[in-house]
């Protein structure tokens, strides 16, 4: 049994899927970023307090890490063959 990470063309292939992912984690995070900072500015909650949207952004930031890394990884097994 082959592992992922053992063929090079099937880990090639999952650039485009590992990029979503993780640019979809890291816009989200921005996104939760930017409501942390409005809704301290205004001093009121949109939805959640302010620390609530930052926390959010720090743990939508921490999910997109792996992705990243897969992304990397695939990205340094296509340039090596």
């Amino acid at each position: 049994m082959t592992r992922r990470w053992e063929d090079r063309k099937k880990m090639a292939d999952s650039i485009g899927q590992h990029g979503m992912w993780g640019h979809g984690c890291w816009y989200a995070g921005a996104i939760f970023a930017i409501l942390g900072i409005i809704a301290g500015a205004i001093d009121t909650t949109l939805g959640l307090e302010a620390t609530h949207w930052f926390l959010l952004s720090i743990i939508a930031f921490i999910a997109g890490i792996p992705f990243f890394i897969g992304l990397g990884w695939a990205w340094y097994l296509k340039l090596k063959k």
